[in-house]
């Protein structure tokens, strides 16, 4: 079968095609025929070797030619003798911890949810990571609840235009941080108020504290560090004494030292079939979007342009790649 896999570090010309055996199944693993998939961060600082530079590398033991993507949506071919909840032909959404740009892919069970008919496999090959990711943020570790106050940073990103949408139908006050050409979409969206972090600091212009932060910005020192950087900082001074501040950038954030009471948290994503059940509804009832900002082709090439789309700063949503694009 087909995979597209990272052959060597750097950007840009680093993906090619191979051929690969069709994934073994375990007793409790699902064969899907890959349909869709997107581009996350996390694949785009492997494939740029950025990662392998940081104090993450340990957590990321990669090996070459490496097969990027986390995301998938398709068909099911195939169950493991202990699968009991999917079938042969159902179409259905998920995530693996590594490797969904291939012909066929090899999924937990429990990592997977049933996608409707009324959902396109592009639709729903965008939104598993960061919708999830957005869901868990503001549900289990924000706790965020009605008539709360939420700062949301880059609003237009992958993580933060689902969290945008998810607070505003939860009934939050959502503020978010964008670029100037990226207000409008923020703001349909449902955002109630857009500062354009480029040209204006945030922290003076929010004059009421917030309950909870979401903060998914690049910042190169958090990177680098894992403590909050300069927006982290920032972040700390509009939050309300015992507040939230959930980050899935500032993986060491819980070595920061305690500030007035605020809870700290940072967290990747953890599949399970019951949040994306939840998900699937929201997305079949057109209350979460995922914005597919481009579609390219499953090939070499057509990944490679997807990733040079996917670095670009005028990004707004996801960048997925399709079989059904030609």
């Amino acid at each position: 079968m087909k995979a597209i896999a990272l052959t060597s570090f750097g950007i840009p010309g680093t993906l090619e095609e191979l051929e690969v055996p069709v994934p073994a199944l375990t007793d409790t693993q699902v064969l899907v025929e890959m349909q869709a998939s997107s581009i996350n961060p996390a694949d785009i600082q492997l494939r740029s070797g950025a990662i392998l530079q940081s104090p993450m590398a340990d957590k990321f033991p990669v090996q070459l030619p490496l097969i990027l993507g986390i995301d998938v949506a398709g068909v099911v071919k195939e169950v493991g003798a202990k699968v009991s909840y999917f079938k042969p032909g159902d179409r259905v959404m998920g995530m693996v911890p590594m490797g969904s740009y291939m012909d066929y892919v090899a999924v937990e069970e429990d990592h997977l949810a049933v996608i409707p008919e009324s959902l396109s496999f592009e639709e729903a090959g965008a939104a598993p990571t960061v919708a999830l990711t957005a869901w868990q943020s503001l549900f289990e570790h924000g706790r965020l609840q009605p008539g709360q106050r939420i700062l949301i940073q880059a609003g237009a990103g992958g993580v933060g235009h689902a969290a945008v949408q998810l607070a505003k139908q939860h009934g939050a006050y959502v503020i978010a941080t964008a670029r100037e050409h990226n207000h409008d979409f923020v703001k349909q969206l449902g955002a109630d108020e857009v500062l354009d972090y480029t040209k204006v600091d945030f922290a003076t212009q929010i004059t009421e504290p917030v309950d909870l932060v979401l903060d998914s910005a690049k910042d190169t020192a958090t990177f680098g560090t894992g403590l909050p950087g300069e927006i982290g900082e920032k972040n700390y001074s509009v939050i309300k004494d015992g507040g939230t501040y959930v980050s899935v950038v500032a993986f060491a954030i819980d070595q920061h030292p305690t500030v007035r009471g605020i809870n700290t948290r940072f967290f990747q994503a953890i599949p399970n079939r019951s949040d994306f059940e939840a998900i699937v509804h929201h997305m079949q009832e057109g209350k979460l979007n995922i914005h597919i900002e481009e579609t390219y082709p499953f090939t070499a090439e057509g990944l490679i342009q997807a990733y040079r789309k996917s670095e670009a700063q005028q990004k707004r949503g996801k960048v997925i790649i399709s079989k059904n694009m030609r």
